[in-house]
């Protein structure tokens, strides 16, 4: 396609088919009216939910009304908005709706402080009420935040502060996003824009002078605002430790894992693992710099691809066919569910101009499972990414099948493990069906590459945002210095002894927004070595591994997320998981050294 089409000029094949959310415009409308009329029914439960299980169930009832209408609602107008953007309609309807939904929250907003401050022997008589059974896992949740809940007017004076509370997260974003202007680098092909999104790219630059003067002018950028950085992320990490200590938590991390019951345990077993393993990523790039003939393997050298020369072209109708055969020890329930979605509704498969980019999946409780792509039949990530997205809307096909609305909803924690599930399947599946070549060695290198940006870079991650926050915790200041200094020892525990690391990558700790939403990431290296054990056993295994995986996908939000792993057969609170990850990653380092003949110097 040679240029990029209007939303207009996209045939209705290639769109979602959202009428499983609604028909038209004017349903929808009709649908937001009925919803701002649930305010003053709510209102009327205030400060009664005590007084009997009759009123108790009412409420419970008429909030997974108000709950299903909303999210169906603002489904919808998502959506609509992610097609495109630049249509006033569309802004239209997400605005009109976010106004009505933020009302309907807040008169909500009593629920949770009031239920927690109900006396334990009025609760329990409460709860031997049958007809509450239902809503167990809702209650359970809600009473387990008791000990760490203010009372009224402290829980007030909080929750005033929220928006102040966002300024370093949106300050940071406004520097780096908006503000900052990182040029042009100069490339054989000519000059090329540098930017956030671009930096990667150009890291992948088959010239090392382009890959090398990249990485020097968009760190150059960074250390001209490297005060005001490391003052954003200080005052987001005091921000942490303050809220955690004003609610009796001994710690930002123990606070922060609290909502899923996760324990620290899990957080530590997770670095120690890795780092026990660090050698096989040291012996990575020993490989990587061998391939690449560079005798000082430099940091801006690890992107670009071992496999310049390959091309793909992989229409969507045979990519979706080539997902569905790589899941075939899923039976046919699951493959067949999930090629008439991707082939008949699911998915908005293209670019069109407005459109949201990258790609997610948007399952709720009414309608099918959407998913965006931006799909290009170029690049073989996007079969990927197709698969992973594809994960997560089987994942919300069956846990909507069998829960409740007020439990189906299950946590990101869970969500990472059955995305990158299926893309182990994939990866399996495409290696066997290249026994050797370019693609072989392409795959090989893609899994690895996957499973360090993923797995160790975000454990190392993990591991600063726990050194910093522990380093408020102890008393001591986050400067400038301390901080890069903090990221240093990591990156050179990381890289190893043989990788070129230019004190400008100590400004790295400083640029990842996701440090703004504290003890965040280390879900995706837990999320991708449950993934990986998992599909190991479900493709070794038969039935009981595969029904195992079922329970797991089927659990929504009844249980907590390791209750759920569990289920399916992984232990996250025991290191065997990130071990056997690594076992994989060990296996991928030996093919993909016999792939490119670069075998090890002794």
């Amino acid at each position: 396609m040679s240029s990029i089409p209007q939303r207009t000029e996209v045939p209705a094949a290639d769109r979602w088919d959202l009428s499983t959310l609604y028909t038209d415009d004017q349903q929808w409308e009709a649908d937001l009216k009925r919803l701002g009329e649930y305010e003053q029914r709510i209102a009327a439960y205030r400060g009664r939910l005590a007084e009997s299980a009759d009123t108790l169930v009412e409420y419970l009832r008429l909030s997974v009304e108000v709950g299903t209408l909303e999210e169906r609602l603002g489904y919808y107008a998502m959506l609509r908005q992610s097609e495109d953007a630049g249509d006033s309609d569309n802004q239209s309807r997400f605005g009109r709706f976010m106004q009505v939904s933020s009302r309907v929250s807040t008169a909500m907003s009593f629920f949770a402080p009031e239920l927690q401050q109900i006396p334990d022997e009025r609760i329990q008589q409460l709860r031997s009420d049958p007809r509450l059974e239902e809503f167990a896992v809702t209650l359970d949740k809600v009473l387990r935040y008791r000990p760490y809940t203010l009372g009224p007017q402290e829980e007030k004076l909080l929750a005033m502060q929220e928006e102040a509370n966002q300024t370093a997260s949106k300050a940071f974003g406004a520097l780096v996003d908006v503000d900052m202007d990182f040029g042009t680098v100069d490339t054989p092909e000519g000059p090329r824009p540098l930017s956030q999104s671009s930096f990667g790219s150009l890291l992948e630059h088959r010239d090392r002078d382009v890959r090398k003067r990249t990485f020097e002018q968009f760190y150059e950028h960074y250390d001209g605002h490297r005060n005001t950085l490391a003052a954003l992320l200080g005052g987001s990490v005091q921000l942490d430790v303050y809220r955690s200590r004003v609610r009796g938590f001994s710690s930002a991390r123990e606070a922060r894992l609290f909502p899923d019951r996760v324990p620290e345990s899990v957080y530590d077993n997770l670095i120690a693992t890795v780092r026990e393993h660090l050698p096989l990523l040291h012996r990575y790039y020993g490989i990587r710099a061998r391939a690449l003939g560079l005798p000082d393997l430099a940091v801006y050298d690890t992107r670009v691809s071992l496999v310049p020369e390959l091309t793909v072209d992989t229409p969507y109708e045979e990519a979706v066919e080539t997902v569905a055969d790589a899941l075939a020890p899923l039976g046919d329930e699951y493959v067949d569910t999930l090629r008439g979605g991707l082939l008949n509704g699911w998915v908005d498969r293209y670019e069109n101009r407005g459109k949201r980019s990258g790609a997610f999946s948007a399952g709720s409780y009414v309608g099918d499972p959407y998913i965006l792509m931006n799909y290009k039949r170029d690049t073989i990530r996007d079969m990927f990414t197709l698969a992973h997205e594809g994960g997560h809307s089987m994942h919300s096909w069956y846990s909507v099948r069998n829960n409740p609305f007020q439990h189906y909803s299950y946590t990101i924690f869970e969500a990472e493990v059955a995305s990158t599930f299926n893309e182990q399947l994939l990866m399996h599946h495409l290696l066997d069906r290249h026994p050797d070549g370019a693609m072989r060695t392409y795959l090989l290198s893609k899994h690895l590459e996957d499973m360090i940006g993923t797995l160790f870079r975000q454990t190392m991650f993990a591991e600063f945002e726990h050194l910093i926050h522990r380093a408020v915790e102890d008393g001591d200041a986050l400067t400038v210095d301390s901080l890069r200094a903090t990221y240093r020892s990591l990156i050179e525990a990381y890289f190893g002894p043989d990788v070129q690391l230019p004190d400008l990558l100590t400004l790295e700790g400083l640029r990842i927004p996701h440090f703004y939403r504290s003890f965040y990431v280390y879900k995706y290296a837990t999320g991708i070595s449950a993934a990986i054990g998992l599909s190991r056993r479900v493709l070794e295994g038969g039935d009981t591994e595969r029904n195992d995986y079922f329970a797991f996908l089927k659990s929504g939000g009844s249980r907590y997320p390791i209750d759920s792993l569990r289920l399916a057969g992984v232990d996250m609170e025991e290191p065997e998981p990130i071990r056997v990850a690594m076992d994989v990653f060990r296996q991928r380092l030996d093919q993909l050294e016999s792939a490119l003949g670069t075998p090890r110097e002794y």
